[in-house]
């Protein structure tokens, strides 16, 4: 589907907001003019066509409470990739699982992105803008891959986006994942520390892989359930690096079914006999804490139908350890 151009034909001016304070001015207008280049939002700020309280500022600037912000008229190169998929909309909107003035919290499906972009069309975040196109402020706080479920945070503030990010740094939101692996996990093995590195394959392929000159990884293990070739583990994640759980797992020779990047292509193909269908890891359950607001939720993401199938068709274990 070619883009559609949006011409806003007048000038538009905003006042900030304490929640909309201390941004860069070119970051808060990259967010605010969905589908402008970036490139454009640089040239309408060295040209002073966007103004702050009536004189010119530089990329740098940070808002203040009170500015006043003048927007010229721009052209958007805009994608509607929600347009024509009312199936899609409808599960991101039957998704959400909590819901405040400052966070939203959705169980996101498999198989959606969380943005779009690398040759897809939408993800998660640009359909919810399209769900309530008169949300102020809609933010990813954190990623999933796309083919997890489960838990995944927006914020509604950046206020709170800031939060959180603070407490993410710091490993203050538990997260807790379910994940199906291959063969026996040894119940000795509950905390594995193994730094991870992010490579580009020649393909242009991101994969992730155990290197001492990667980045602290540590990632927490229980046993929730055995069965005859299979094991279903409770994961929770000090850290939160790209793919941690599903290299992680594969380090210790057990990786997760369904998994094609970093699995085993013959227990993938046995798994798709018990009607396995997607990498089987769900972001099962969000913990969070702000002492200084006195905020604290607990969300919990039901794991699909689907997955819970799969679990129905193994064959259980016929001796437990």
């Amino acid at each position: 589907m070619n883009p559609s151009t949006l011409f806003r034909r007048s000038v538009t001016y905003l006042n900030i907001s304490a929640d909309q304070a201390g941004q860069r001015i070119d970051n808060f207008l990259h967010t605010r003019l969905k589908g402008v280049p970036r490139s454009h939002i640089y040239r309408i700020l060295r040209t002073g066509e966007v103004r702050i309280n009536k004189g010119r500022i530089k990329q740098t600037y940070r808002l203040m409470v009170g500015d006043v912000l003048r927007l010229p008229p721009v052209q958007c190169q805009l994608k509607e990739p929600y347009e024509h998929n009312p199936d899609r909309l409808k599960k991101l909107a039957n998704a959400i699982l909590y819901e405040d003035a400052q966070l939203l919290v959705l169980n996101k499906p498999a198989g959606i992105a969380v943005h779009g972009g690398s040759g897809i069309n939408g993800g998660v975040i640009e359909g919810l803008r399209y769900l309530f196109p008169n949300a102020p402020y809609l933010e990813l706080v954190h990623r999933l891959d796309r083919d997890t479920s489960g838990c995944l945070m927006i914020a509604k503030k950046r206020s709170m986006l800031r939060r959180l990010h603070d407490l993410l740094r710091i490993g203050g939101i538990r997260k807790q994942y379910l994940a199906l692996v291959q063969g026996r996990w040894d119940p000795r093995i509950t905390r594995v520390e193994a730094p991870l590195k992010k490579n580009t394959l020649q393909s242009g392929e991101r994969m992730v892989q155990v290197s001492a000159k990667g980045k602290l990884a540590v990632s927490q293990f229980n046993i929730k359930q055995l069965f005859a070739t299979t094991t279903l583990l409770g994961v929770r994640l000090e850290t939160g690096r790209t793919h941690q759980i599903r290299v992680h797992t594969a380090y210790k020779g057990h990786p997760i079914a369904g998994d094609t990047k970093y699995g085993d292509e013959t227990f993938n193909q046995q798994m798709r006999h018990d009607m396995l269908k997607r990498l089987f890891l769900h972001a099962e359950q969000l913990d969070i804490f702000l002492p200084d607001i006195n905020y604290r939720i607990t969300v919990h993401a039901p794991l699909s139908s689907a997955l819970q199938q799969v679990l129905k068709r193994l064959a259980p274990a016929s001796d437990p350890f």
